[in-house]
This record gives structure tokens, C-alpha cells and sequence, in this order.
């Protein structure tokens, strides 16, 4: 088990001792446990076992309980708590805006022990009648478990990558004279998968006796066979994932692969123009028979991209090697793991050439964010490394908040002192438009602003971003020569790569950047890349790819342009 799974567990045990009303001061010692594990540089796994108890944050008990989840796997206390729990009870700390002294509430004095259950109970306005729940909040709690219930079974890309590759090696190792190849909606990289699909010449029998019989080959996993005819067949695991298989011969497995990893939209529009060779290949061939150049996968969803082929404006998309810098981290200075040399040396070693630092700013109390005594004290260590580390640069920054008013959480003479500046909104999501774009457009209208941190504040399957103007945003960033964010965390994927076409159009450069919270955290840089991809972006207009001294000449530009 790694620190995450560990610190997960005791997480888990926490709440589950809060719902049932046990010793609070234990409950919060487990809690802490989960915090503490989750942010240690080394692996549990790889620490001494006598070394494990000096450990800050671990004591005798939760000493304890590591090793034996380390030997075993489990944690009996956890597990005797959990047989106790009704599933339901426990899925409901899935929900936003109802912890466990809530749930306990609604198990114990309304009785209910499902979601559904809740959610009838909040239509029924039966919340009202218990302390701690107002009408506000069984509006927010119906309104969330109608969300969460709309995204089961759904995964985020990056959370379902590693499965889709393993899984995918597994076929080709146990079919290997047949043909097969992911497809769907996995292959066009799109930010939330339902499905995995394949396309396969492996007869269905064979697939149905792999999947349903012989469970070794796939680790122990319970499938079954949920829909099938002569050209599909769905496997369910019993983790919700789906697996479809579109069945083809050798002869048109590449015309099925084709289809299958375009969009409805796409599809259509290319089917109004051209044919596709019924024995093709190769996807090359299908395109030259068109007259185009090849449209990857990623780029397969709108029609309109069929028009840009043809005038041959397709630029070479951006690929994860074109990154050459890593733009908004949090250092330990507000709410990071790593120090700022760390992350430097680390960077240095992976060939980048500089770091742009941006810790929280004061209003983000919760992440430590940083006092102007703090940012000075930072600035003059950066100052320090950078003259070590030369050449590779750290660059003086901060995600700043936008707060309620559209200002920012500094004064000019502060945010002066910075190379460049972030801004993003993290407080008082829940706003309708015209408030959001009230905040919005006075931060991007601030000279100092640079770049414009993950616009919508969406967390996708988790949380609804507040409504925007997208077009707005961007004209506004045009005019006032910002850049906007693409925020590479999977779960943000923010700005939505649906609107990075527009961005170019209007000249507003993106950038690329993890909002990495440690060293590990740059490796989400990728699926911000992925994505991008499907926008169309290519290096040159994204701000991680530029050079040092590309970077350089850029923000002197900026500053000139904004009369700083």
C-alpha cells in the first residue's frame, strides 16, 4: 500500500467514527494521521518499521495500525466499523455539503441509509425538521447527490489511463493473432470516460470466456456480459468500469477503428463529404482518399475541423516533449510538499528550463497563503537559488485571489514586486454571472495581472464551475494582454479546451500549467497537454514552451504594453 491508500484508510476511519458517535479525540487523532501520511516525501512502505513510530504524527496507535495495513493490506478496526455501516450510510460521504456528524443525523433520527432515500426525503422537505438543516442546505445536498448520481460509473481520463493501457495489454497478450486497438471516446481524449472501447477481430465467444471465465487473466476482476449482438458486446466490472468491443473482420477492422474514434458530429459531417474505403488499410489511406491530411483522434468532435483541413490550416498540435517549464506550483511556503529548491533541482534534472513560483496569496488563510513579510523573505531566498541554480530561473510569483469585488489581495506596490502574476477566484464560488464576470473581467482589467488561473473554478465529476462568459473572457484578455490558464489538474482541465480555439483566434496565448502541489504533481502537465490537443494548440501559442529566453522577451513585452 503507498501513502496515499494508507492515509485514505485512516481518513475513512475517521468519519466512520463520527457517524457512529465514538471517541471524538480519536476520531480527530486518525484524521490528523490521514493528513500527516498523505504529505510525507518518502513511501511507508520503504521506511524501517521501528523508524515508522518517530514519524511525526504517528504514534503508538496509528504506528500500529500502518504496519498492519503494510503486512496485510487491511485494517481490522476499519473494517469492523464498515461492517456495521449500511453501504448507503457510508456512500454518502460521497455527497458535498454533509459530513459525518450530518450523517449521522440522517441515519439515526430520520432513518433514512441510502442516497436515494435522502433524496427523496429532501424533495419531501423532511431535512427542515432536524437541527443543522436548513433550507439552504438540503437545497445544496439534493442538488449535489442529483449531480453525483449523474456521474457514476464515469471516470475522469487520468484516473482511468492506467487501467484502459494494462487492460489493453492484456488482450494483445492473450489475443495475439487478433487485431486490437483502443478507440471511442478514450482515444479521443476527452476529460470524462464512461466507456473503454476496442475495436477487436476477436470472436465474441472468445472475449465472453477471457472475461467471464478465466478471472486470473484479469487479476480476480467479476465481469459481466451486459449487452451484446452481432457487431457489440459491453462487459461491466464490478467497479462500474464498462468495456465495449466493436467486432470487425481484418477487412474492415480499420474502417470500424476509424468510425468509432470520431465523434457523432464529426462523423456526420464526414460522411456528407466523403466515403471511407471499405477495405482501407490504414487511417492514412482514408484520409488521402479524401484529399486531407490526417485529423488525429483528439481532434475528431467538431465538423467545422473538416473546412480547416481542406485549406490545410491545421497547425502540428502540441505534445507533452514541447513543454519546457513548469508554470504555477505551491511551494511548502503556503500549501505545497516539496521546498522550492527541490522542485528546481527536479526540473533541471527532467531538462526544463525555469520555474515559475506561485504560492497562495494572504487570503487563502487555509493554504497558509503568504503575508507581505513572507513574500519578501521568499523573494530574497529565490534570489539566493537563483544564483546557484543559473541558468535555469526561478521565476517571483503568486496565485493571487480575486476577491468578492473583482480586486485583488494586494496592493499595486506589492504585486510590483512580482515577475508575474496569477490570479484565480477560490472563494465565494456560488455566484451567477453577471457576479462572476463583474470579478472576473475587473481582475483580468488589473495591469498586473499576467495570467488568468483556471477561469471557471470547475472541479469535474465533483463541482460545477460558476458561469462565465466565455467570450467575454477571452476578448477581455485580448484587450488587456493576459494569458489564460489551462489547468493541466485533471480534475480542472480548466479553461475547457472547447473554447482554445477561440482563445487563438484572438490571439490570447495559453498556458499550459499543473497548479502542482508537489514534484509529482508537474507530472499532471500531460493531461493538461491531452487535452489542449484537442483545442488544436500548438506550442508556439502556449507559455510552457517558450524558452527562458522567449519568457523573458515576453514579459518585458507585457509590462511594456501595460505601462508597468
Amino acid at each position: 500500500m503507498d501513502n496515499y491508500a494508507i492515509a485514505d484508510h485512516f481518513s475513512l476511519l475517521s468519519k466512520l467514527m463520527d457517524i457512529h458517535g465514538e471517541n471524538s479525540f480519536k476520531s480527530k487523532t486518525y484524521s490528523i494521521a490521514a493528513f500527516n501520511i498523505e504529505k510525507l516525501p518518502l513511501q511507508l512502505s520503504e521506511t524501517p518499521r521501528e523508524k515508522i513510530f518517530a514519524i511525526k504524527g504517528i504514534g503508538d496507535s496509528v504506528g500500529k495500525k500502518v504496519i498492519e495495513m503494510l503486512d496485510t493490506g487491511e485494517m481490522n478496526t476499519l473494517n469492523d466499523l464498515l461492517e456495521k455501516t449500511p453501504a448507503g450510510v457510508v456512500e454518502m460521504l460521497n455527497i458535498k455539503g454533509i459530513g459525518p456528524k450530518k450523517i449521522n443525523t440522517i441515519w439515526k433520527e430520520l432513518e433514512v441509509e441510502s442516497i436515494g432515500e435522502l433524496l427523496y426525503a429532501c424533495n419531501e422537505n423532511r431535512l427542515l425538521l432536524y437541527k443543522g438543516f436548513g433550507e439552504k442546505t438540503q437545497n445544496s445536498i439534493r442538488d449535489s447527490i442529483e449531480f453525483y448520481l449523474q456521474n457514476q460509473g464515469s471516470y475522469l481520463y487520468a484516473q482511468i489511463e492506467s487501467y484502459a493501457h494494462t487492460m489493453n495489454e492484456k488482450l494483445a497478450t492473450n489475443f495475439p493473432k487478433a487485431k486490437i486497438a483502443l478507440t471511442g471516446a478514450f482515444r479521443r481524449q476527452l476529460e470524462i470516460i464512461e466507456v473503454l472501447e476496442w475495436c477487436t477481430t476477436t470472436p465474441s465467444f472468445e472475449l465472453k470466456k477471457f472475461f467471464l471465465e478465466n478471472s486470473r487473466a484479469v487479476e480476480g476482476q467479476e465481469f459481466e456480459a451486459i449487452e451484446e449482438d452481432a457487431e457489440i458486446i459491453l462487459f461491466k466490472g464490478k467497479e462500474n468500469v464498462k468495456l465495449k468491443f466493436y467486432l470487425c473482420d481484418h477487412s474492415s477492422f480499420c474502417k470500424k477503428l476509424f468510425q468509432t474514434s470520431c465523434s457523432e458530429d464529426f462523423l456526420i459531417g464526414w460522411e456528407k463529404q466523403f466515403s471511407i474505403p471499405a477495405s482501407a488499410a490504414s487511417e492514412e489511406q482514408i484520409f488521402s482518399s479524401a484529399g486531407l491530411p490526417v485529423i488525429i483522434p483528439a481532434m475528431r468532435e467538431n465538423d467545422s475541423i473538416l473546412t480547416k483541413a481542406r485549406q490545410n490550416e491545421i497547425k502540428t498540435v502540441i505534445q507533452p516533449s514541447d513543454i519546457r517549464s513548469i508554470i504555477h506550483c505551491h511551494s511548502n511556503w503556503s500549501d505545497g510538499v516539496n521546498t522550492i529548491e527541490e522542485m528546481a533541482k527536479d526540473l533541471i534534472n527532467r531538462g526544463y528550463e525555469f520555474l515559475v513560483l506561485s504560492d497562495h496569496s494572504k487570503s487563502a488563510f487555509y493554504a497558509n497563503g503568504l503575508t507581505i513579510e513572507r513574500i519578501k523573505e521568499q523573494h530574497r531566498y529565490i534570489d539566493e537559488l537563483n544564483g546557484t541554480l543559473r541558468p535555469f530561473k526561478i521565476f517571483k510569483s503568486i496565485e493571487c485571489d480575486i476577491l468578492n469585488d473583482g480586486s485583488l489581495d494586494y496592493s499595486d506596490d506589492i504585486l510590483a514586486t512580482f515577475d508575474l502574476v496569477i490570479t484565480s477566484i477560490h472563494s465565494n464560488l456560488k455566484m451567477n454571472e453577471e457576479k462572476a464576470m463583474m470579478r472576473l473581467v475587473n481582475a483580468i482589467k488589473n495591469r498586473y495581472t499576467t495570467i488568468l488561473g483556471h477561469m471557471t473554478g470547475r472541479l469535474l465529476l465533483s463541482r460545477n464551475g460558476y458561469p462565465v462568459d466565455h467570450k467575454k473572457v477571452i476578448d477581455t484578455c485580448a484587450e488587456d494582454h493576459v494569458a489564460i490558464e489551462f489547468n493541466a489538474h485533471p480534475r480542472r482541465l480548466d479553461i475547457d479546451w472547447r473554447w482554445v480555439d477561440y482563445a487563438v483566434e484572438k490571439n490570447v496565448l495559453i498556458s499550459i500549467d499543473p497548479d502542482a502541489h508537489s514534484i509529482a504533481g508537474f507530472n499532471d502537465v500531460k493531461y493538461g497537454v491531452l487535452a489542449a490537443q484537442k483545442g488544436g494548440l500548438a506550442k508556439e501559442q502556449n507559455l510552457s514552451s517558450f524558452s527562458l529566453q522567449q519568457f523573458e522577451d515576453y514579459l518585458q513585452k507585457i509590462r511594456q504594453l501595460k505601462g508597468i
